[in-house]
């Protein structure tokens, strides 16, 4: 996370940090770079792994050459990896960078197994809540048009949003 001086929340925040990140770039030819709005991925092939403090100095750099800071409480790092090879080779951890277990990335949960279940999970709470809520709708006299109508617009849009986000993040 790279914070600005631009009020987060703001309609000018993404498309000023779009501008503003657009020679923000890999020092590594194999690793990747991607940017939406205000959101920033570094994506380092296993084949790469030697370069991520290099990479990281990199983004540093870039952030003080243009009056921003690198947050390093929001900064994470995750190492995806193949549950069905026996062997896992982790690399050491990054001095003050956080090691998680999943990341939210672009309103999708991964997993360091490439699993969306934490995040098909979530989506079926979030669900499950708005299920409970009909029913409080329903005791209120809401009528069988309307209650449809809520789940509709609510449950079915949370399901269908949730499906087409993994379908784009696979």
């Amino acid at each position: 996370m790279i914070a600005a001086s631009i009020i987060q929340g703001s309609s000018i925040g993404p498309a000023s940090y779009v501008i503003t990140s657009a020679d923000l770039t890999t020092t590594h030819r194999d690793n990747t770079m991607v940017k939406y709005a205000d959101d920033t991925y570094l994506i380092i092939p296993a084949s790469e792994v030697h370069t991520r403090a290099t990479e990281i100095n990199n983004i540093t750099t870039w952030a003080i050459r243009n009056n921003l800071t690198l947050n390093m409480a929001k900064t994470t790092e995750i190492v995806i990896y193949d549950s069905r090879r026996k062997q896992q080779h982790m690399p050491p951890p990054l001095p003050g960078i956080a090691r998680v277990d999943s990341l939210r990335v672009l309103g999708v949960t991964l997993t360091r197994r490439l699993s969306a279940s934490d995040h098909i999970r979530q989506v079926v709470g979030d669900c499950s809540q708005s299920l409970y809520t009909l029913r409080v709708l329903r005791h209120y006299s809401l009528t069988d048009v309307c209650l449809h109508t809520v789940f509709r617009s609510v449950v079915v849009a949370k399901l269908l949003y949730s499906m087409e986000r993994i379908h784009h993040s696979v």
